[in-house]
């Protein structure tokens, strides 16, 4: 569970890097306000052309179905301090993660022990 929530975290670190990427190549472009035609990956590389007519604002997922219209600036503020807070959410997962290893092979050392013990023991006979 804990290494599922990790990857999860990784995985929306690299997603909101990308997207700041994205950002920045509109703000290189200079195109602010413009229209912009792309083709957009739909998944299992099956593409599809859109057409963006302002590219001053975007939309960006906070969470729980909402989202919010940002400008290119706040958009990449907003994207910091996103990749910030889950960086440290990740870094407390691999702590957490490293405890638990921790204690699974604790367990192991002490379940191979008692099996050591237990065959020590002589066996008793039973007879029917």
């Amino acid at each position: 569970v804990v290494n599922h929530r990790r990857e999860s975290a990784c995985q929306q670190i690299a997603n909101y890097i990308k997207l700041r990427q994205g950002i920045e190549n509109l703000q290189v472009l200079g195109d602010d306000g413009k229209t912009l035609c792309s083709k957009v990956d739909l998944g299992f590389n099956f593409y599809a052309q859109a057409n963006v007519q302002d590219t001053s604002k975007i939309f960006i997922s906070v969470g729980f179905g909402f989202y919010l219209e940002l400008t290119l600036d706040e958009a990449l503020k907003f994207i910091d301090k996103k990749v910030d807070h889950l960086t440290q959410i990740n870094q407390k997962l691999t702590i957490e993660a490293s405890k638990v290893k921790a204690n699974i092979k604790v367990v192991l050392e002490k379940l191979a022990q008692l099996q050591i013990l237990n065959n020590d023991r002589p066996r008793q006979v039973t007879h029917w």
